[in-house]
């Protein structure tokens, strides 16, 4: 086990690795409040967008958002997965991860507007939103967390 000194688990946890049971879930406890807060948006969201835009609207703001959590999640898995693997991986998965995601929004989104879907603006607005609401919520979530401390032993 690789243990985290002053982490937001708390000093000296003992963190699971790869294929250790909980070896991921251990490394997202960043993930409760923003997808309380994502949710919290759609109940919000989705009724205002079906009075104002009918169906279709509605449909849109649910398509925003979930996008936006499933690219979050996708992301945040892949770290917590490189960071239990070996903590050096964090960068090149995230980047990947980072650069796969975005290629993948990209065409799935020509495509949608390419179709002239009606709620494409009501999706463009969601995610806009949810990104935000994401972030800080996220923001709110670290500023909460403990500061990590960092214990230089005398052989340094």
């Amino acid at each position: 086990m690789e243990t985290a000194k002053g982490t937001a688990w708390g000093p000296d946890v003992q963190l699971p690795r790869a294929g250790e049971t909980g070896a991921i879930r251990a490394r997202l406890p960043h993930l409760r409040l923003p997808l309380l807060a994502c949710a919290a948006l759609a109940v919000a969201g989705v009724p205002v967008a079906a009075w104002l835009r009918g169906t279709t609207g509605a449909a849109g703001v649910v398509a925003g958002i979930g996008l936006v959590v499933v690219s979050y999640l996708i992301s945040s898995l892949s770290v917590a997965w490189a960071d239990a693997v070996h903590p050096k991986l964090i960068m090149p998965v995230g980047l990947v991860t980072y650069a796969t995601k975005m290629i993948f929004l990209g065409v799935v989104m020509a495509a949608v507007a390419a179709t002239g879907w009606a709620g494409l603006p009501d999706l463009g607005v969601a995610v806009i939103a949810a990104v935000l609401v994401w972030i800080g919520a996220h923001v709110a979530w670290a500023l909460r967390s403990p500061l990590p401390i960092v214990v230089h032993s005398p052989e340094c």
